[in-house]
């Protein structure tokens, strides 16, 4: 079946036969309790990219620091980035409060319930346009992601490929003439259970699906051929040596990354790019781009840690400088009793392990 297929399958007994599924089987997640809007909000933000298991405790967190829209407006970023400590992804919180900021400002606090406003706030994409509106507002608009991609391609064995771009607003216009025009928001939050539980990448639990009798890829037998995905590109290598500079008060430099791009605003140990520089040459590096003098000491260990279009290598050393101060903007510093102030990226957590 390709995308300008009509959809063949008895649409109101497949609405019937998943929500009365979801009614017995759904899971017990925080954000299921009180649906507000505010809610629905933080939880599909911090579940992009995110599983739930991880999720579930930063959410609890989260909403007991800032239990309404106000409270983190009014949040410093900082400290909004140490609650997302972990987590990853920080531009979903950076993005998050600005929009929330907006709501407070231009909606009185009140977040929109018209999918054109919702839609213009930052970080607000088609998917948590859609989650928002269906689950909170109980409006039977379709919330997209490679999950219910997942399960409508094996639904409809639709073989499109769902890397690209156009696939997903193919998949929008199926789940809007299927989705339960009387209870949208169990609908949404049952296909994602679903995907979550059964439908899954591999080894799908066909035998306990709920809507197993109108699945053409089950019928068929090629469900674990489906999705269609085009392999990611191979993600860059980049090699850094990471430098744990202690000074002689027993401090240690730390420096704010800039105020946009990968990792924004976060505090990390100053890195040595090592395609640019010699091992021999750190000591050397470090005057010329930080003004410091300093003595490189012991490796204290390696890590490696992925994004999803680069991998950092780091190689994490000792170091030791006579100087108290840096005139260098950027760097600080740090007794380590005080590190739990700054949010640092997980990588650089794992630094702070080793030198404890």
């Amino acid at each position: 079946m390709t995308s300008d297929v009509e959809i063949k399958l008895d649409i109101p007994q497949f609405q019937q036969d998943l929500l009365d599924w979801y009614e017995i089987q759904k899971r017990d997640l925080p954000w299921r309790k009180d649906q507000t809007p505010y809610k629905v909000w933080v939880s599909e933000v911090m579940l992009q990219q995110t599983r739930v298991d991880t999720v579930i405790p930063y959410f609890n967190q989260f909403i007991n620091k800032y239990p309404t829209v106000y409270d983190l407006a009014a949040a410093d970023e900082q400290d909004v980035l140490k609650m997302w400590e972990g987590l990853g992804y920080y531009s979903r919180a950076r993005n998050l409060q600005s929009a929330v900021r907006e709501v407070v400002e231009k909606y009185g606090g009140e977040i929109p319930s018209s999918p054109e406003e919702l839609g213009k706030l930052k970080g607000v994409g088609p998917y948590t346009k859609g989650a928002i509106l269906s689950i909170a507002f109980n409006q039977p608009e379709p919330a997209v992601d490679g999950n219910v991609m997942r399960v409508f391609s094996r639904l409809l064995n639709i073989k499109d490929n769902i890397a690209l771009a156009k696939t997903k607003k193919t998949f929008e216009k199926y789940v809007r003439k299927m989705i339960s025009k009387q209870d949208p928001s169990s609908f949404n939050q049952a296909i994602m259970d679903l995907g979550a539980t059964i439908c899954t990448p591999k080894s799908p639990g066909c035998l306990l699906c709920p809507v197993q009798e109108h699945c053409i890829a089950f019928a068929e037998g090629i469900q674990e051929e489906l999705p269609v995905k085009s392999k990611a590109k191979k993600q860059k290598k980049v090699p850094y040596t990471v430098l744990a500079i202690k000074n002689g008060k027993g401090e240690w430099f730390i420096e704010k990354r800039p105020d946009h791009g990968l990792l924004a605003n976060l505090w990390q140990f100053p890195m040595v790019p090592m395609k640019e520089v010699e091992p021999s040459g750190i000591e050397r590096w470090m005057l010329q781009e930080y003004g410091l003098e300093v003595s490189v000491g012991k490796k204290l260990g390696e890590v490696k840690h992925v994004f999803s279009h680069l991998i950092w290598q780091l190689e994490i050393h000792i170091a030791y400088t006579e100087q108290d101060t840096s005139d260098d903007f950027r760097l600080l510093s740090v007794p380590l009793d005080n590190f739990d102030a700054y949010p640092f990226p997980v990588p650089h957590q794992k630094v702070i392990e080793l030198i404890q």
